[in-house]
């Protein structure tokens, strides 16, 4: 798959939260962070995502900040 994006992050899905309209998606990632991300149930279905898969996390943002403890 290709896409213009530059924010891509592979993880893998560790759990799968699905409300009336939208699922929270648990990602962990190579540095052990866990990534939560809300999208539909819809979309949840269509890409049949289920615990233990590995999926490509693309964020897409206006603003990108960074912080530093001095």
């Amino acid at each position: 798959m290709k896409i213009s994006a530059r924010n891509q992050i592979v993880g893998k899905v560790i759990s799968i939260e699905k409300k009336q309209v939208a699922a929270s998606v648990k990602i962990e990632v190579t540095e052990p962070v866990t990534l939560t991300t809300v999208i539909t149930v819809e979309a949840v279905d269509e890409l049949n995502i289920k615990p233990g898969d590995t999926i490509e996390v693309v964020v897409k943002a206006t603003e990108v900040m960074v912080a530093k403890e001095l």
